[in-house]
């Protein structure tokens, strides 16, 4: 990716450095004639801090890294970070697919020191559009400035969801008014003063609150509180993980599912959330093997509920607790329960960023307002204009948040972009088919010869 000279328009700004913004900035480097410049307000690429617990890897294989499904000659393979940084063969011996994700966290770090074309530590205040050119005004380690860019990729990922129910006694905590209450992006910063408490209610379904539950009931004993683990849903469900299930991450599902109406769409994503958001069965096992384990001596100070949905909570100070109220779903009935800490494992959103205020006329809207994303990925009025990366799950399914699609995406994003496919994009790679095929006509034979009916007058 050539480099433009001060004054420049250039061809695309992407907004945003997480895991597939990267990935595109990877890709696009090699391109000629190609300007790019992707902006991040942190200071640094960091994935997920809160969550960077020790045991704790990815639920996708390595090959799910930045570029490999694009490029597997990439210089900037998880491969390549790995023999760069002295631990190919080491990882080779582990014999496992999935890196941890701390070392994923570490190889995407690597890969941001390579790239010139990112700038961390740039926030977007504001975007305009005059004339084919978008206007960005940034705010950067060397002040305000305006860049041009005549294709947008927004990339500024999604942000910790909050029920309702939950709401006071997260806004009391962080004004100081509560007891400890926080979403579990902020775990790892706020364990020590977790574990000081006398009883701690996880909240939440998936492979977050199953690795928080898992950690603390490690060191329950030796720090003496009591854990209580609550979901709304059924059971703990496992990631559906089978090979004809991962069949669904690829060209051919996307395809499927964006030709859907949209109504059928949105009920697949409320039915098919255990193909991306279930907890990994091993770690069930092995939570369930550590409650086994404890119980030898007694049982184990801890409660697992399900089927409960917290309707309200309140902080009661006289107490030292939180009161949440639970409706059991299946029986129909309610019941509280006190404890001192609450850690909300209740995932994350997508969030439109205030900066596109200035440009909502170039933005396509389905019927209830959300990004119209076309089957390229593209959701500007003008085709090919404005990019999404992980902000189309209502258009394009649960593949959406799927690292290994990142790179599937980005090849199609810079197809777009240069009108020729820089990277090959699969089109077909799954066994089975997912909409019906197409219909046959029905062949009626003509009658043999000398089979010829005749029709005998009575």
């Amino acid at each position: 990716m050539s480099t433009p000279a001060n004054g420049t328009i250039f061809d695309f700004a992407a907004i945003g450095v997480g895991p597939f913004n990267l990935g595109l900035a990877a890709l696009a480097e090699p391109v000629e004639g190609l300007n790019g410049i992707f902006l991040e307000q942190r200071g640094s690429f960091d994935w997920h801090p809160g969550m960077m617990l020790e045991p704790a890897h990815l639920q996708v294989p390595f090959m799910a890294d930045l570029v490999t499904m694009a490029d597997p000659t990439s210089p900037y393979s998880f491969l390549n970070f790995l023999k760069q940084t002295g631990r190919l063969y080491r990882f080779y011996i582990r014999e496992k697919f999935y890196p941890l994700r701390a070392e994923f966290n570490q190889y995407c770090q690597w890969v941001a020191g390579q790239l010139p074309s990112v700038r961390f530590g740039t926030a977007v205040q504001e975007v305009a559009y005059d004339d084919g050119v978008y206007r960005l005004s940034v705010s950067g380690p060397d002040g305000p400035e305006v860049l041009s860019a005549r294709r947008l990729v927004l990339g500024t990922g999604t942000s910790a969801y909050v029920p309702a129910a939950a709401g006071g006694i997260l806004a009391a905590a962080a004004a100081g008014d509560g007891g400890v209450a926080f979403h579990n992006a902020e775990y790892l910063a706020r364990k020590a003063e977790l574990q000081r408490q006398r009883s701690i209610t996880i909240l939440g379904s998936g492979q977050s609150a199953a690795e928080i539950y898992y950690e603390l009931l490690q060191e329950a004993d030796a720090c003496g509180y009591q854990l209580n683990w609550v979901t709304r849903s059924g059971r703990f469900f496992p990631l559906e993980y089978t090979k004809l299930t991962l069949e669904m991450t690829s060209p051919e599902y996307v395809d499927y599912f964006h030709g859907l109406p949209p109504e059928q769409r949105d009920h697949l994503n409320k039915t098919q959330k255990n193909l991306y958001k279930g907890i990994n069965s091993d770690l069930i096992d092995a939570i369930y093997d550590l409650l086994y384990t404890r119980s030898l001596s007694g049982m184990v100070d801890t409660q697992l509920l399900t089927h409960s949905t917290l309707t309200a909570a309140e902080w009661d100070a006289a107490a030292g607790t939180h009161r949440l109220h639970l409706e059991h779903g299946e029986q129909g009935t309610s019941y509280t329960l006190d404890s001192e800490a609450v850690v909300l494992a209740t995932g994350y959103g997508y969030r439109e960023p205030a900066f596109l205020t200035g440009v909502q006329d170039r933005i396509a809207r389905d019927g209830s307002g959300r990004f119209a994303v076309d089957r390229n990925y593209s959701t500007g009025v003008e085709p090919g204009e404005i990019f999404v990366q992980n902000a189309e799950l209502h258009t394009h399914g649960f593949v959406t948040p799927d690292l290994g699609m990142g790179a599937y995406r980005n090849s199609c994003i810079l197809r777009e972009m240069t009108g020729r496919e820089v990277y090959p994009v699969e089109r077909s790679i799954a066994f089975q088919q997912f909409g019906a095929p197409p219909s046959v006509p029905e062949v009626h034979p003509a009658p043999a010869a000398g089979n010829v009916a005749v029709e005998v007058p009575a």
